[in-house]
Parts: C-alpha cells; sequence; structure tokens
C-alpha cells in the first residue's frame, strides 16, 4: 500500500509518495492551490492514479509549540480531505521540514542567476521534497509489525 505525504502550503501541496511497500519516501510534485473543491479533485486524482491507501500531513506548529491558524486549517483540510477519500489520514508535525528541504536543495545544486520560471521550479521542488521529509519521518514512526504509529 503507498502512502502519500503532503506540505500544505498557501500557494501549493507539495506531495510525497511510498513505494508500494509503504517503506521509503519520494518527491512526487507541487499541486497548484486554487480552491478547496480543485484541491481535493486534484488529490483525489492522484491517490487513484497512485493507487494510495493512506495519507499523511504535516502539521504546522510553531516552533514554541504554539498552534495558530494555519495548523487548524490543516487539521480542516486533513478532516475534509478523509472524508472525500475514505482513506485514513494522519498528521505529523513539520516543523523543520522545509527548512531541512531548503538547506538540502542548496547543498545539492548551486544556485545560479534566477529567472521567475527557475524560481518557481526551486520552490515547487522544496515544496515536494517537504512533503517527503513528512512521509519519510511518518514511515519510520509507524510500528514495524502493524504499520500504524
Amino acid at each position: 500500500m503507498r502512502v502519500l505525504g503532503l506540505d500544505l502550503g498557501a500557494r501549493r501541496i507539495g506531495t510525497a509518495l511510498s513505494d508500494t511497500d509503504g517503506k521509503i519516501a519520494f518527491p512526487h510534485g507541487a499541486i497548484e492551490r486554487r480552491n478547496r473543491k480543485k484541491d481535493l479533485e486534484s488529490l483525489q486524482q492522484l491517490i487513484r492514479d497512485e493507487g494510495v491507501g493512506h495519507i499523511v500531513v504535516g502539521l504546522p506548529i510553531h516552533m514554541n509549540g504554539r498552534v495558530g491558524p494555519e495548523a487548524q486549517s490543516a487539521r480542516t483540510f486533513a478532516q475534509v480531505l478523509g472524508e472525500a477519500t475514505g482513506i485514513p489520514v494522519d498528521m505529523l508535525d513539520e516543523r523543520w521540514t522545509t527548512q531541512e528541504a531548503e538547506r538540502a536543495l542548496r547543498e545539492s545544486a548551486p544556485t545560479r542567476g534566477r529567472s521567475r520560471r527557475r524560481e518557481q521550479g526551486r520552490r515547487e521542488r522544496v515544496d515536494a521534497l517537504a512533503a517527503a521529509l513528512i512521509l519519510r519521518t511518518f514511515l519510520e514512526l509507524r510500528t514495524p509489525e502493524t504499520g500504524e504509529r
């Protein structure tokens, strides 16, 4: 069973998929946000196409542990997504994922002159990598025998 990892942002949803054994996380891409209905339709299509059986959504908690409006929005979106798909949805603290993704990309590719198009591609890679980090952490925390957290 494949697991889908999501990094919810204001402009994009970063996506990552596990292998069919649910052990390894791979960045998949980013979905441009439009509105909740279109976002759900795009995710439902991805879920059908990739045979996803479980979803994990990053929970954006502030560094001091405070839960802000972004976290509440993520919780609401996760609940609606679970209801729309009938697939179990978990949430995972994502405090460091975007910073870790940006650092990893900086280290892997030198920064050159950035055109608007190149910058857009970089942001999409950061979002997908952040989703993969959320998914990787989720997969590592699951109990090996049962597959549950």
